[in-house]
């Protein structure tokens, strides 16, 4: 990525960065004000106090004299404090060195604790003066001791923020953003190689898919943002994988009937007039017949690979339903049992709960010697659906081989049979939909037991 593009105004990158600074900038202002104000009023009261310290000082000397010395003594505290002592009428009784022959620049009013300024403080240099006043009786004559200073602090105080908000803050702004930026760059770098890596993945075949995003191997959010990527690639991958089988099985199952229709009509039309055609044709009708039942059984599975939840959810009564499936059932030579409370009811799609029955007990008849047990019970809320036949049973490795698509344990008998290999996956595709499961128990040595969970309904 160019530097061109990283510093896009329209980049994550650069809005945190200012977003962030405007909002450092905002709180460091409102907190270099708010400490300016502080300080200002910090100022002024130390100011205040000195002023009034001075006074005091003034006021004890007089009275330790009888009389105001003249000049006035300098402040303890402030030398750069001046002050002046009034009569009654405004006239000056006696000021510090530094206002002497000056004319009363303040006048505090009688019953006021607040000095005037009069005309000829104007033409002081200082224009910015902190003064105090007070009304005192020396000697038995009232006077007022104006006390003032050129209030140096406060202007310290003032230069001082000012260069802070006209230097210190603009530094401290630019370095807080270089912070921000290259924090948030550093942050956002293993997301980029994310982009970058899944921007790669181009080819969607099974080298393509193949590939992984690279892991930052932290437990924050961007490990879970790569964690969850390669868990949906490698499931990608395994739709992908499985897609492919699926279409190659598909073919080859799709295939064989053709083949043999084909055959058996060449050899026919190779010799019309000996070929055996009313055979010809029952097998050419089985062929198709089976042909038929495999493209509606990859139909089926089309649908539900396309629509993962069941269709209608009602309450389907069980014991009608299994009883059906029962009396439908072509198994002259095998005797069915029934077990099923009429009371027993679940949650779902009648005809594709009907399908599922059907899948595994037809399963059951075609392997079966002699009987089969269909047992429903219920408890806790789920209703279990016990088929057991007495055929050779499932080896325990390939008890969940067997629901997978086109998966036949004895490829000839199938064939023989009619079986298109995708009863059982039907069956689990359907009861998946229908938040239920399905799974194959019993012996090893001999006979197997279906046993399907589904959702009861009251």
């Amino acid at each position: 990525m160019s530097t061109r593009r990283r510093l896009k105004p329209g980049t994550l990158r650069s809005r945190i960065t200012i977003v962030a600074g405007l909002a450092l900038t905002a709180a460091v202002t409102t907190g270099i004000v708010a400490v300016y104000l502080l300080q200002l009023d910090s100022a002024q009261r130390t100011i205040q106090d000195d002023l009034h310290e001075y006074a005091t000082q003034i006021q004890q000397s007089a009275a330790a004299r009888g009389a105001f010395p003249s000049p006035l003594p300098p402040s303890n505290r402030d030398p750069a404090a001046a002050a002046q002592v009034l009569t009654a009428d405004g006239s000056v009784l006696a000021a510090t060195s530094t206002l002497s022959g000056q004319p009363a620049l303040y006048i505090l009013p009688a019953g006021s604790s607040t000095p005037v300024r009069q005309k000829a403080a104007d033409l002081l240099e200082d224009r910015e003066i902190a003064v105090y006043g007070r009304h005192v009786t020396v000697g038995g004559r009232p006077v007022s001791i104006i006390t003032g200073s050129t209030s140096q602090l406060r202007r310290q105080v003032k230069v001082t923020f000012t260069w802070l908000l006209l230097i210190g803050l603009p530094t401290l702004l630019l370095l807080a953003c270089a912070t921000v930026w290259l924090v948030v760059g550093r942050a956002l770098r293993p997301v980029e190689r994310i982009r970058r890596a899944v921007t790669d993945i181009t080819d969607i075949s099974a080298a393509g898919l193949t590939r992984r995003v690279p892991e930052t191997g932290t437990d924050d959010e961007i490990g879970h943002l790569a964690q969850t990527m390669n868990a949906m690639l490698a499931r990608l991958e395994d739709s992908a994988r499985r897609q492919r089988r699926f279409v190659a099985d598909a073919s080859h199952e799709l295939r064989s009937p053709l083949t043999a229709i084909r055959s058996g009509l060449e050899v026919g039309l190779a010799h019309p007039d000996r070929a055996p055609w009313p055979k010809i044709a029952e097998r050419t009708v089985k062929q198709a017949t089976r042909l038929e039942d495999l493209i509606n059984d990859l139909l089926l599975l089309a649908k539900s690979d396309g629509e993962k939840a069941a269709a209608r959810q009602q309450r389907v009564p069980l014991a009608p339903l299994l009883a059906g499936i029962k009396a439908t059932t072509a198994a002259p030579a095998i005797t069915i049992k029934l077990d099923a409370s009429p009371d027993l009811a679940v949650t779902g799609n009648a005809a594709d709960l009907s399908r599922v029955f059907r899948n595994v007990i037809d399963n059951a008849v075609r392997y079966a010697r002699s009987g089969i047990q269909i047992r429903a019970s219920g408890a806790d809320g789920m209703v279990r659906v016990d088929i057991a036949d007495d055929g050779p049973g499932i080896p325990v490795k390939q008890r969940e081989q067997v629901f997978d698509r086109f998966v036949r344990l004895d490829a000839s008998r199938e064939h023989l049979s009619g079986s298109t290999g995708l009863g059982l996956a039907i069956a689990k595709e359907i009861v998946t939909a229908h938040q239920g499961s399905i799974t194959i128990g019993g012996p090893e040595d001999g006979g197997a037991v279906v046993t399907v969970m589904l959702q009861g309904a009251r």
